[in-house]
């Protein structure tokens, strides 16, 4: 297999620094706080203590899958059937990491790259991504900290002032708690009809017809895994399709 061609970078000015990486962080903050709220205020109504909630967020630190292992958890799922849930919605990460190294063309840290790797989640991908693509200055993994740990904190931060409001401080604000009941119902929601404007409407009909199918025959965590294989096999057959039809 042939390497890939390098890409033409033409440099302008300095490396990309801790500091420009903190900044470009921003948007994936704005983004991150609402969602890490909602998160933090849902585990805490489950069940799960303001700690438990935060240490989901630290370590798992993995979005909507967050959800899902609280909800199923919660619900009397094991553990096992929980993560290996979670570890299925999750495997596109894999790729992530092999996907920015084509593009990298210089001697990483080991210890930089162990770090900001942790917090390659989808949106911090994409930026680095489109960093390497087309900024004039060389991508650099001082860049890559700053933009990773301020998008992992926010995500913390976020968690805890979630938790710690649906541990008590909102029940003074019976609109407010209201509001942030629908809120989660809502984010999902807007997750499905993002998904029905970019095309994948047959994975998607798909991988709902595999949930059901699953949460009336067997059960929640079924459901969720029979959506994830369904949705996945279908995309395939479409891919394969694709290419079959491009070499006639």
């Amino acid at each position: 297999m042939e390497s890939p061609a390098p890409l033409s970078v033409t440099h302008t000015g300095s490396e990309a620094t801790l500091r420009e990486g903190v900044r470009d962080s921003l948007p994936v903050v704005i983004s991150y706080l609402p969602v890490a709220f909602a998160f933090g205020l849902n585990a805490t109504r489950l069940g799960f203590s303001p700690l438990e909630s935060l240490f989901f967020s630290c370590i798992i630190y993995a979005g909507a899958s967050q959800f899902v292992i609280t909800a199923m958890l919660a619900a009397g799922s094991s553990l096992w059937v929980a993560a290996l849930t979670v570890m299925a919605m999750d495997v596109r990460h894999v790729l992530y990491g092999p996907s920015l190294r084509t593009r990298i063309h210089q001697t990483l840290n080991k210890k930089k790259t162990a770090v900001w790797a942790f917090g390659l989640t989808d949106e911090v991908f994409a930026a680095a991504t489109a960093k390497l693509v087309r900024d004039n200055r060389r991508w650099t993994e001082n860049w890559m900290l700053g933009i990773a740990f301020c998008s992992w904190f926010s995500w913390v931060l976020g968690t805890l002032i979630g938790a710690y409001s649906g541990n008590g401080l909102l029940e003074g604000y019976p609109a407010v708690e209201a509001a942030l009941g629908f809120m989660l119902p809502a984010l999902f929601m807007s997750f499905l009809l993002a998904s029905f404007q970019r095309k994948q409407s047959l994975s998607v009909a798909a991988s709902l017809a595999g949930a059901l199918s699953g949460v009336t025959l067997f059960s929640i965590p079924a459901a969720i895994l029979a959506g994830i294989v369904c949705g996945c096999l279908t995309a395939l057959v479409e891919h394969l399709r694709k290419e079959a039809d491009n070499a006639h």
